[in-house]
Order: structure tokens, then sequence, then C-alpha cells
């Protein structure tokens, strides 16, 4: 059972890679309930399990069902390229409560028993309550649970849109499309997602928001309804080395060519990367991270390009063969 994304000639003009910190969050409190997508962030959840105790996350988990709808509202679709958690939990704040009430209604009803609940019944009965409560809840749960790596996995996205970006303009979107997951498949018109849910949505001129995620890892996502825009998230390349710690995977050879920080520097760099992002990912100052960049740079191993305000470095191929410890 296939799910299609039909594009007119006004689709291909709108489509846009996009990041979300409030995505991020939801799947995050989502993975704590999946033990199938543990696998690449054990060293996480031993890292957040005491703070991760303290919170109440019963109200999110109820609208996250193993099968069926998730409120739109609650985790909508980018509403631009780089915005802040900030932005995003006020645009959720500010959600219609009608709109919000059935929205939600229809998640509730995908679980047993749901609709009938204490809880259920009470978010139905008042839902400008329920905005805030769930607000405030996800807020919580961004402070505890994102929040202090968000250095981390922003880098890890943006390296990933920086990389398909680049591919868009080497190979165009019809090529693109099928390399973002195994499970996406192109026929020129018609993006089909083989997902096991069956879902066919003509994109109407609104475009396409493609955005990588770390949490909603090993799946495919889509399926938000009108008026939301049309959207695919991914897994975002580059999670096997998310939580990998400073000086565990540095080489000794290297360590002793260039020096344990300048090593680490280069090692850290599998996924292009911005120096706040080696500088949290290392625990580094960022000048110091500045300075081993332009050594690096000055060197050969590195190349520099512009992504918005940031700058992302990136291995040369002697770059890479240096750190993969390879004939140059």
């Amino acid at each position: 059972m296939p799910s299609r994304l039909r594009f007119g000639d006004d689709d291909f003009l709108r489509c846009r890679f996009a990041l979300s910190p409030i995505w991020e969050t939801q799947e995050a409190v989502r993975t704590l309930k999946r033990p199938d997508r543990h696998g690449y962030h054990v060293p996480w959840l031993r890292r957040i399990r005491d703070a991760a105790a303290e919170l109440d996350l019963t109200p999110l988990w109820l609208l996250m069902p193993r099968r069926g709808h998730s409120p739109d509202w609650l985790g909508p679709p980018p509403i631009g390229p780089a915005a802040t958690f900030e932005e995003e939990i006020a645009a959720v704040r500010a959600s219609d409560p009608e709109a919000a009430r059935e929205d939600t209604a229809r998640s509730l009803a995908c679980t047993p028993g749901a609709l009938e609940s204490a809880l259920g019944r009470a978010w139905l009965a008042d839902p400008a309550r329920m905005v805030r409560e769930l607000a405030d809840a996800m807020e919580e749960a961004w402070r505890v649970l994102v929040e202090p790596d968000w250095h981390r996995l922003r880098g890890l996205l943006e390296a990933d849109v920086a990389y398909h970006s680049r591919r868009l303009a080497e190979v165009g979107l019809g090529t693109l499309l099928p390399e973002l997951d195994r499970r996406l498949s192109w026929d020129g018109r018609t993006l089909t997602l083989a997902l096991g849910i069956e879902y066919v949505r003509d994109l109407g001129g609104q475009g396409l928001v493609l955005m990588p995620s770390v949490f909603s890892w090993p799946e495919v996502i889509t399926g938000f309804e009108p008026p939301w825009q049309p959207t695919v998230v991914y897994p975002a390349r580059g999670i096997a080395g998310l939580w990998t710690e400073p000086g565990t995977r540095t080489p000794r050879r290297l360590v002793r060519l260039l020096g344990r920080n300048r090593a680490a520097v280069l090692a850290a760099l599998d996924e292009p990367a911005t120096t706040t992002a080696l500088a949290h990912r290392l625990a580094l100052a960022p000048s110091s991270v500045s300075a081993h960049l332009g050594v690096l740079r000055e060197a050969g191993l590195l190349t520099a390009r512009r992504y918005g305000h940031q700058v992302l470095y990136e291995r040369t191929p002697l770059g890479m063969a240096l750190a993969a410890g390879q004939p140059a």
C-alpha cells in the first residue's frame, strides 16, 4: 500500500528543505516509547533517562498512536527554513482551538479507549485549555530532552540539507528524491513512498517540504492534511556518529601528526558542520575550533561554503584519505 504525492507544474517551483526543532522534540518524546527507534540513540537515552523520568509525557504519548494520525497542529510542518523553537511553539499556542479539537479527536480515535478517557473528554470539552496544556508539555519536553543537544542536532541536520541541496543542483529533483531514502521513487510527476500506508494527495501548487530528522529514524513520514503544506520527513545522514563522544574515534596516528584537538576536529567532520556545532560536539571553545579549521583549510584538508548565515566545513578528498588512514 504505497503513498503518493502528485506534482503539478507549480509544485516543482515550491519545493524546499527545512528543519524543525518542535518536530525533533515531538519525535524525541515518541522515541522514548519506541524500542525499535533506540538503535543509534542509546547514549542519548542513557544520559537523559533520569531527567525524562521527571517529565509527565502521558498527554503527549496519548496522541502518538503506533499506527494512525498524530495531530498536525501540535507538530506542524516547519514555518520557515531556520525557525527557532520559540517561534514554532508560539505558532502552536496560537492554534485555533476548534480546529485543534477536530484534529485531536481524529488522533484520539486511533488509540482504543482514548476518546473516552478522562483526559480525552476534558480536552474535547475545553479545546482552548487543551492547546495550552499540550503546548506547555511540548515546551517542557524541549527544555529537558532536546535543547541541551540542539547545537549537535542542528549541525547534523544542516549538514544533511547542505549535502542534498548540492545534489539537487547537480542532478535535479527527480534524481534527488529517491536518493533521500530507498523507500522513495519518482516517475516524473508522482513521488511514491513505500510506507505500508495508502495515502494520495495532489500537492495543489503548495509544493513540498523536505525535512531531515534525527529522532524519526528509521522511518519516512508524510501525510500532513490541508491546510498544512505537504511534507516528507526522512532520516538524516550521519546519525550513526551523532552521539560519539570526543576522543572516541580519533585515530592515534592522526593525533601524532596533527595534535589531539586538531585531529579531533578533522575526525569529527564525517558530515559537514559549522564551527559552533563542532565546538559543542568536541567540548572545545569556538575560538579554538575556528583556529584549527583555518589551519586545516590552509593545508588543503577542508573546504568551506556558506549555508544561510553560517559556514559549513567539510573534508576534501585529501582530508578524507588522511582521516581514514588511506594513501592520498
